[in-house]
């Protein structure tokens, strides 16, 4: 079964992490995948926005997959794989066309961190959210933070990620973290109805909107300080607080 789907359906690029057994939790071959279908993505003419989502109707993404990553110790080799997916969420933000995040469920620390990269988020009104890397002992290490302080106030982005905790989909939305909430019917059927609005336009004109957007970044250092965030998520990977976190976790998983 392949980790990440791909499909294009009328002018929508579809990205689908599909790990529904483990809560669509990233690993090493999903951060390769993901790099390489954005990078089709970006080349297709016939997508006019592309949208993220996470397989099954619980989850859009636990964050990293603790298992495939508890061999990474030292701060060099959290700091390989941070980075390797700190460079899929900057295509993702820097993406020349609209990006959605469609949150069919709960998005946790890291799957937080992949939907604040992308430039709309559209949620299940049942879905929980929460940068929960604190309770781990780390921060959000791919650059979630600096991309989260782009679409929201800074000091309500400072309480979500200084509490570690989760909020319902409501809270998010009036934090303006949620662009839209599906309460019935169909979740992709209803995110395609929404985004109709856009798709019925010239892909020529999103792309010189989007291009307005990120030109107005301009001086503002967004890839150091997602360089920095992604050095002090490694450095805070190799302590005794982190890895005894992660050996809690597993504890109370078993």
């Amino acid at each position: 079964m392949a980790k990440v789907l791909y499909e294009i359906k009328q002018n929508l690029g579809w990205i689908t992490i599909n790990r529904p057994h483990v809560r669509n939790a990233v690993d090493f071959e999903v951060i390769q995948l993901l790099d390489n279908y954005i990078e089709q993505a970006r080349h297709n003419g016939e997508i006019k926005i592309l949208v993220i989502r996470g397989a099954g109707h619980d989850v859009f993404c636990a964050g990293g997959d603790l298992k495939a990553f508890s061999g990474l110790k030292t701060a060099d080799e959290a700091y390989s794989m941070l980075s390797k997916m700190g460079k899929v969420l900057q295509k993702l933000f820097y993406f020349p066309k609209p990006t959605v995040a469609l949150l069919n469920g709960t998005a946790v620390g890291g799957g937080c961190e992949i939907a604040a990269a992308c430039d709309l988020r559209i949620a299940s009104a049942n879905a929980k959210v929460g940068f929960i890397q604190g309770t781990l002992g780390i921060t959000t290490g791919w650059g979630g933070g600096t991309y989260l302080m782009e679409r929201i106030p800074k000091l309500q982005a400072l309480d979500l990620l200084w509490s570690a905790g989760k909020i319902t989909a409501k809270q998010a939305a009036e934090k303006g973290f949620l662009q839209h909430l599906i309460k019935n019917g169909s979740l992709v059927e209803e995110c395609c109805n929404y985004l109709n609005r856009y798709t019925e336009h010239a892909v020529e004109v999103l792309v010189a909107y989007k291009k307005v957007y990120l030109d107005s970044l301009e001086g503002r250092n967004i890839d150091k300080r997602v360089e920095d965030e992604i050095k002090a998520c490694a450095h805070l990977w190799e302590t005794d607080v982190h890895h005894h976190a992660v050996s809690a976790f597993f504890n109370n998983n078993i």
